[in-house]
């Protein structure tokens, strides 16, 4: 069948993977398939060899090489995706036998962020980790071309285009280093401000594809991208969240996570995720229905610990139970919720769960405002729960429930708790 002109032929992907027994290669290969979904590709077929370390040359052995130039010329492969980070020499040595474009782990990963990415401070967050991997896998003549060798031989007409490249190239990381510096710097403003304003602050963490952007959506109609997709949300959201008890908390979603995360993009986002870090309550949220539920928490909850979260409160949120019969490994957390953010069922608990571990007590008061205050009673509708309010000859009466910061602003006007 032929394509129309406005389509896109999906590429046809072959995954190759050499399980030396440093993790778990199956699973690792799993995810490396629904990778491959996300970026857009059709993973066709996987290969795996077992070797004591990867070849230098070429990644796989020799005979494997062949085997994979014969499944790509059968099976029409458009791409070759390697489930580890390769160097150039074999990405070149394998593109040369196959005659096949290849990519590794880090690429594949690095694409998927290009294509999620929606605010700027995402785009430029990716293209910082972009850079920072392509710079030394530059390759080219090098010195032979250069004038910036000593001595006969090495004076050339110039600087080669892989120089100027380079140059290019760290000269864009610098200006992409100094403007997310200062994009941190007005987000440590307005995390100063929110704790100089008595809000709470909720992150969502967890791995991806584990439901964070239907829960928060569930939560707050915060209309974010929800699809069964790894790293379908990449930028930060936040949006406000009234509980049952009357106090506001301010709800974050961040970045998904996946083991073998590369460091490129785990130190381009280490500000994105510190958001987490600095949060009051944090929701570790994990697909109770999948098979790696219990590698998928320890993924999180190493990255919580590296982000110095411990002295948090940490809710767990076992999501998807609506897929799953039993969540046996429940009784192995604290403070353990199961939901479904899909039906909604188990949400009352989470709320529940989230009031039960706010960093302040909430209050139930008498007030009386006089007239010229009156302003304050649109700060409690907001910020805490009005139950009445009557207007008399002294002021207005008013019974709230609010929490210990708007409590300090309304002191002198307290009449009975």
């Amino acid at each position: 069948m032929e394509l129309k002109s406005n389509e896109i032929k999906v590429q046809r992907a072959l995954l190759v993977c050499v399980d030396t027994g440093s993790y778990d290669a199956e699973t690792s290969l799993s995810e490396l398939f629904e990778l491959v979904k996300s970026a857009g590709a059709d993973p066709v077929l996987s290969l795996t060899q077992k070797l004591s370390r990867p070849e230098t040359a070429t990644y796989v052995g020799t005979g494997k090489l062949d085997e994979i130039c014969e499944i790509c010329s059968a099976q029409e492969i458009d791409l070759i995706v390697v489930d580890s980070e390769l160097s150039p020499t074999q990405i070149k040595n394998i593109e040369e036998k196959t005659d096949v474009r290849v990519i590794d782990r880090t690429i594949l990963i690095l694409d998927i962020f290009a294509q999620r990415a929606r605010s700027g401070e995402g785009k430029l967050q990716v293209e910082l980790a972009q850079l920072k991997y392509t710079l030394p896998r530059l390759t080219g003549k090098g010195i032979a071309m250069s004038r910036l060798g000593a001595g006969i031989g090495t004076r050339g007409p110039g600087e080669t285009k892989l120089e100027t490249d380079r140059r290019h190239i760290r000269r864009r990381i610098e200006t992409l280093r100094e403007e997310l510096s200062d994009l941190e710097k007005h987000r440590t403003m307005l995390r100063s401000r929110r704790k100089k304003d008595g809000v709470i602050t909720c992150a969502i963490v967890g791995y991806t594809n584990a439901g964070k952007s239907t829960l928060m959506n569930y939560l707050t109609d915060a209309g974010v991208l929800a699809q069964d997709k790894l790293f379908a949300t990449l930028d930060p959201t936040s949006r406000a969240l009234r509980l049952p008890g009357g106090v506001t908390v301010m709800l974050i979603d961040t970045v998904g996570l996946v083991r073998r995360l590369p460091h490129h993009l785990v130190e381009a986002f280490r500000s994105t995720l510190e958001e987490a870090a600095q949060s009051d309550i944090i929701l570790n949220v994990c697909d109770a229905s999948s098979e790696e539920a219990r590698t998928h928490m320890q993924v999180t909850t190493e990255l919580l610990q590296s982000l110095g979260c411990e002295d948090r409160p940490i809710i767990t949120v076992l999501n998807k139970c609506d897929l799953c019969e039993s969540t046996d490994f429940q009784q192995e957390f604290e403070n353990c919720v199961k939901i479904s953010a899909k039906t909604g069922e188990g949400i009352d608990s989470l709320l529940s769960e989230i009031e039960k571990n706010l960093p302040l007590r909430i209050r139930r008061i008498k007030l009386l405002i006089p007239f010229a205050n009156a302003g304050l009673i649109n700060d409690i509708r907001t910020k805490g729960v009005l139950h009445s309010e009557e207007y008399t000859a002294d002021g207005i009466e008013v019974e709230a429930t609010v929490d210990e910061f708007l409590c300090l602003r309304l002191r002198k006007f307290i009449i009975s708790e």
